[in-house]
């Protein structure tokens, strides 16, 4: 397996503890200015931004927001959006900032803003304060099998799946491997989650791998994992080449549950408040256009160009339109699973969504219990931004949350997530990691 993020895999969690239970109390990261606290002008501060990706088709409205003129539009006429080649580039790349070769801003796993403003997942646990602005999309991520177990027809019971990876295990001697994208990520949430919910302890049952997206599916096929969890094109390519199938969608362990999010560095939403309200409103507009229906194919299309994904149109198209072809002879058309942009209050940052990751953080060891989420937030989640920007655009009020949470979740196993009681929920669950404060 190619490890093009050693650094970010081979992380302990005492190194990330240590850096994270700084947060332990309120006020330990330097304040930052809130915007809504500053007297500004309407003018921009600057037309420049540098932006990051990574290859998925869940980073469509960056892409579309450069393709279709609507970061011009905004006055920002200076944005590059550039390919990271993973998520620890993408971490590297921000903690650099653009003015030392860096970046200013990314699609990103919504719990890397916080891994990073902790210092959890940097080097040498330094501590850069991020931005999430917008969520991107809800669900549109698979868990992906190789064909090796394709009788089993995996899905959501991955029971007879954890017996094999047993068996296998046994009879060669060598770790059973699930990779995922990043460590504490969305893909690492949802890959734990489900074999955690299936009764297969993933620190010990199996060996938990990160590897960059795009590099998936050539891991896969020469036997570098059994199963992982990615965004498209990467689940169907799969199926393509005929190397796996798809077990599940991740809505289906949650339903509409938070992606990746439009994340900015902290010092340049302070430096730049117009600025990054224009960026914002031209991500909001793309993921507007990602989100009607009729305009999906044009969506796949830009999607497999080479500056963005780079993969073939039939790699793309089906999914990014709602078709899923599961490879196993599950077939569901217009699928209620499908990828929301804007749908649904995709692009809305709930923060009630934000402690859910984190609470997940704590759940594997990455972050410590006594972790002050609140002050956290408050800092990092910054959808007062949103609301300013969604008001200009002329959102209605009715597409406008009322409140910063969702409310209550419920996951697919019947375990229930009250943003009120995080501890509850964590108390529910049977395998976890929590370190000790």
């Amino acid at each position: 397996m190619e490890k093009t993020d050693t650094r970010a895999a081979n992380l302990s969690r005492r190194s990330i503890i240590k850096g994270a239970a700084a947060l332990g109390a309120a006020g330990t990261i330097g304040a930052l200015v809130p915007l809504r606290a500053r007297a500004q002008g309407t003018a921009l501060e600057t037309k420049a931004a540098k932006l990051g990706f990574i290859a998925l088709t869940d980073a469509a409205p960056l892409f579309v927001a450069d393709e279709k003129g609507f970061f011009k539009k905004h006055g920002m006429t200076e944005v590059e959006v550039a390919k990271q080649s993973s998520w620890g580039a993408t971490r590297d790349n921000l903690v650099l900032g653009s003015k030392a070769s860096g970046i200013d801003g990314a699609h990103i796993l919504t719990p890397m803003p916080y891994l990073i403003t902790t210092g959890a997942t940097t080097a040498n646990n330094v501590q850069v304060p991020i931005n999430i602005l917008a969520r991107l999309n809800l669900g549109g991520q698979c868990i992906s099998v190789a064909d090796e177990y394709k009788a089993l027809k995996v899905g959501l019971d991955a029971k007879e799946f954890g017996k094999a990876l047993l068996a296998k295990r046994l009879k060669t001697g060598k770790p059973v491997n699930a990779a995922m994208t990043f460590p504490g990520g969305t893909h690492d949430m949802w890959m734990r989650y489900w074999m955690a919910a299936n009764g297969v302890d993933p620190n010990r049952d199996i060996n938990t791998i990160t590897v960059p997206p795009p590099q998936m599916v050539a891991n896969m096929k020469v036997g570098s994992m059994d199963t992982f969890c990615v965004c498209e094109p990467w689940n169907l390519q799969l199926i393509h080449q005929k190397i796996g199938y798809t077990a599940l969608t991740t809505s289906e362990l949650w339903m509409n549950h938070p992606e990746k999010a439009f994340a900015m560095r902290a010092d340049y939403v302070q430096a730049n408040p117009n600025a990054t309200k224009a960026l914002l409103k031209a991500i909001m507009e793309a993921q507007m256009f990602c989100e009607d229906p009729k305009n999906r194919a044009e969506v796949a299309e830009i999607c497999s160009r080479r500056r963005w994904i780079n993969a073939p149109l039939e790699d793309i198209v089906d999914r990014l339109k709602g078709d899923f072809d599961y490879g196993t002879g599950r077939v569901e058309k217009n699928s209620k699973f499908q990828m929301r942009y804007w749908a649904d209050n995709a692009s809305y940052p709930y923060q009630s969504h934000d402690l859910w990751f984190l609470t997940e953080n704590q759940r594997w060891g990455y972050l410590p219990p006594n972790l002050d989420t609140k002050s956290l937030i408050a800092k990092v989640n910054r959808e007062d931004i949103w609301r300013t920007a969604a008001k200009e655009l002329g959102v209605a009020d009715k597409d406008i949350p009322k409140s910063t949470s969702r409310g209550i979740e419920k996951f697919f196993d019947g375990k229930v997530f009250d943003p009120a009681n995080p501890k509850k929920y964590l108390d529910s669950l049977s395998i976890k990691y929590i370190k000790s404060a």
